[in-house]
């Protein structure tokens, strides 16, 4: 019993010196952040859609975008992913994530990359995840066009930050440069600008609502396939907006 407790120390000590942690995983029965202001998060989350991911993915490749401390990309790797990528730009996250992988026992890479330069992975996964990121970002269209040239090759799962009315209207193929009136529709896709911050975080740039999301996803070269949770979106890569330049490659 003794050794059990010490066990249970040390981990609970390497736990917190990794602190601290945004995303509450379960590391051989320590919570990594049981206080979450949002409560188990993202496990709660993941309640919601994880029927609308095969349990078997039958080794199909996965890439984990802005993947903190690994918690999507973990389940997947449970779920018999084949090769399964997480990318980060925060170190911390990545030190987090191959701590929560090695104590799990699964094989999965993490490297640490911005989404903007997922082109240097010079490969295309079967899913990636991309959930949680795009309303951090100052170019968030360009990181969506970045990951349809170069990394999605089937399908994305998507999930982001929204505020205002959350129903999608009808919205025409074009209107006369006279028209204002459509702009101030609740329904009308719109895109909040943070200029400072929002919830205490200087990185959250654009906050959607849903028309927006929707949009951009289809303007994107994203066809949503199924909407199971609130803000999370399983889409398949099909054809991007016919005025969509491709997005620069790296020089």
């Amino acid at each position: 019993m003794g050794e059990l407790t010490d066990d249970r120390k040390i981990l609970e000590a390497r736990i917190e010196a990794l602190g601290p942690w945004f995303q509450n995983l379960d590391i051989n029965g320590v919570k990594t952040a049981p206080n979450h202001f949002l409560g188990d998060y993202p496990s709660f989350k993941w309640q919601g859609f994880k029927e609308s991911i095969p349990e078997d993915l039958g080794g199909r490749s996965v890439l984990d975008v802005g993947c903190n401390a690994g918690f999507y990309t973990l389940e997947m790797k449970r779920r018999n992913a084949g090769r399964v990528v997480g990318i980060d730009n925060d170190p911390l996250y990545l030190r987090q994530a191959r701590f929560a992988a090695e104590r799990s026992g699964l094989d999965v890479e993490f490297r640490q990359m911005s989404v903007y330069d997922v082109e240097k992975l010079a490969e295309k996964f079967d899913l990636v995840i991309f959930m949680g990121v795009l309303y951090h970002l100052r170019h968030p269209l360009l990181a969506l066009d970045l990951l349809h040239e170069h990394v999605v090759a089937d399908q994305l799962l998507f999930q982001c930050l929204q505020r205002g009315d959350e129903r999608v209207g009808d919205v025409e193929e074009d209107y006369d440069f006279s028209e204002w009136a459509v702009f101030d529709r609740a329904t009308y896709p719109k895109l909040f600008f943070v200029e400072n911050r929002y919830a205490s975080d200087p990185t959250n740039w654009f906050v959607p609502n849903r028309a927006a999301v929707e949009a951009m996803l289809r303007s994107c070269g994203f066809a949503v396939e199924c909407h199971p949770e609130r803000e999370v979106y399983l889409c398949r890569r099909a054809e991007r907006h016919y005025a969509v330049e491709p997005p620069p490659g790296i020089r």
